[in-house]
């Protein structure tokens, strides 16, 4: 079964573009105003049109009021969200309200974080996992932090998942192997600068992962 990818953070037609004529099988478009990749709501739907049916347009957000989800959803016309920093029960309500695909990502860097993974069961439709980012960081990911990819050994995985936090074309292929990851996302590692994506970097990115 191939590899899905997500490219995340996009915010230009060329790098959208990008991704899709690469393969990529999910998009992610970023609704978080400390974000460098925060996306207006104009420009949401300018990138949104240009998304064929084959892939997902996937929101990203941090514990998100229904006022947000509900415009983003709209203007983007968004096929999942992805939630961080967001509590199981909120999850399941806006998984509940939105009635999309919903991503709970889960920060890890020592094997205990697995557990939050238990909690989200019957919450949300997939887990992300996602490596920790350093103590007070006002963004959840997008980093560039990797955790240990041998923290998922063994696991018993509650849900369908993916992997993400510090992949870019030169270990991706290597993160796969090593973890039997189906679905990966990146979003810095292919970046030349944060929040500005890099047509080639992507490109990479997408023929190293299906390797």
């Amino acid at each position: 079964m191939p590899v899905q990818t997500k490219i995340c953070g996009l915010s230009t037609a060329a790098t959208l573009d990008a991704a899709i004529a690469g393969g990529a099988s999910h998009v992610g478009f970023v609704f978080f105003a400390p974000s460098p990749r925060n996306l207006s709501f104009d420009l949401t739907a300018g990138l949104a049109a240009r998304v064929p049916p084959r892939v997902a347009r996937v929101g990203v957000f941090v514990d998100p009021d229904d006022a947000l989800i509900d415009a983003a959803i709209a203007v983007g016309r968004l096929d999942a969200i992805q939630l961080h920093r967001t509590a199981p029960a909120r999850v399941a309500a806006l998984r509940g309200r939105t009635g999309l695909e919903t991503w709970a990502a889960v920060p890890i860097k020592t094997r205990a974080d697995l557990g939050a993974a238990r909690s989200l069961a019957g919450a949300a439709d997939r887990i992300l996992y996602d490596a920790k980012t350093p103590e007070g960081a006002t963004l959840p990911g997008g980093m560039g932090v990797r955790f240990d990819w041998a923290l998922l050994d063994g696991v018993s995985h509650p849900l369908p998942w993916a992997m993400s936090g510090g992949l870019d074309s030169a270990n991706v292929a290597e993160a796969i192997r090593r973890t039997g990851a189906t679905l990966v996302d990146v979003s810095s590692g292919v970046e030349s600068a944060p929040g500005v994506k890099d047509v080639d970097k992507i490109a990479a990115f997408l023929q190293a992962s299906a390797r």
